[in-house]
């Protein structure tokens, strides 16, 4: 497993775990570095930070996009999952498109229900078609 792939699991790690305890986005991140223990993934904390600065933008177009699902409908280990993908794939331009994709189906698909590879992909997928014309 590649680094920036574990520093997507763990993201999806912290970013899960806020929600579960239903505290603010990336919440465990902030512990996590205080105790350093163990080290957090430069990358990890881009993710999170950027989920976390970005999440009322993400959250409206994977609303906009999902066609018929809530968010809160969504398996909380995808939603997360496509918080990161959508993070990597609208404001991350050292990251392209298909691997952002592709790493969060990877992720779906080891962690999550049988059908949540192919929804993350799709979704992701539409949201990478439609970028070009996303206002700034």
């Amino acid at each position: 497993m590649g680094a920036r792939t574990k520093a997507r699991k763990r993201a999806l790690d912290v970013l899960f775990e806020s929600e579960m305890q239903d505290r603010p986005v990336g919440a465990s991140l902030d512990e996590r570095l205080a105790a350093g223990d163990p080290p957090v993934n430069p990358y990890t904390v881009e993710l999170v930070e950027g989920v976390r600065e970005h999440r009322d933008r993400i959250d409206a177009l994977l609303t906009e996009f999902a066609q018929g699902w809530t968010l809160t409908r969504m398996p909380a280990v995808d939603r997360n999952l496509l918080r990161i993908g959508a993070y990597e794939i609208l404001f991350r331009d050292d990251v392209p498109d298909p691997v952002a994709i592709s790493e969060a189906a990877n992720l779906a698909g080891d962690l999550s229900t049988d059908g949540s590879p192919s929804f993350v992909q799709g979704l992701l997928t539409r949201i990478a078609d439609e970028k070009p014309a996303l206002p700034a």
